[in-house]
């Protein structure tokens, strides 16, 4: 072995046990469960920052359904649409996912225009989707926002409300993701913890 073989080899070794350190490993393991927890906050926080705010109607609330834990169900007049607000030439099946154009008049609910497939052509303000059920008549429209987180113990406040005093405020994304930031009873913000 020649001299110059031997003054490298220390640095060949150090470079090799480097890779099989037990803390190299952990390091790594726990920056990708970083990187796991880190992804939804961080698209959550895009939305919220850079969306739309639009105001929605909320159906009477199934109130079997409407306390679990620190949050409420509730359900949104846009879930059930006429198929008449399909575009023309589309055909929806389960799974699909779709934009439902909404038109926001001021302190008003917005109200759906079109269900469509593709995103360019939902207009300007659109709530992303997924198609559970298609009937003749009706098509229901799951857009992830049905769940509420409010301060413990006011749940039942809200079950108890009539539900027409109610509005969703969520913010809507240029490409239709959607994130709900807070409940308005009666025209105002009912205390929420709702952040992320």
């Amino acid at each position: 072995m020649t001299s110059a073989s031997m003054a490298n080899a220390p640095d060949h070794l150090a470079h090799r046990s480097l890779w099989h350190s037990p803390w190299l490993k952990w390091g790594i393991l726990a920056l990708f469960q970083l990187a796991l927890i880190a992804f939804p906050l961080a698209d959550r926080l895009n939305v919220q920052m850079t969306g739309s705010e639009v105001t929605l109607e909320v159906r009477p609330v199934d109130p079997r359904d409407l306390l679990r834990g620190d949050y409420v169900i509730i359900n949104l007049a846009i879930t059930r649409l006429g198929v008449r607000l399909v575009a023309p030439g589309e055909v929806l099946s389960p799974g699909d996912t779709v934009y439902v154009g909404v038109e926001a008049d001021g302190d008003e609910p917005a109200q759906p225009t079109l269900i469509t497939a593709d995103r360019s052509v939902a207009g300007p303000l659109a709530i992303a989707g997924i198609v559970r059920s298609v009937f003749e008549d009706m098509i229901v429209v799951d857009y992830g926002l049905d769940a509420f987180y409010v301060p413990e113990g006011t749940g039942l406040e809200i079950e108890r409300m009539d539900s027409s005093r109610i509005r969703l405020v969520a913010r809507v994304a240029d490409d239709g993701r959607s994130l709900p930031v807070r409940l308005l009873v009666d025209g105002k913000p009912f205390n929420s913890e709702q952040a992320f």
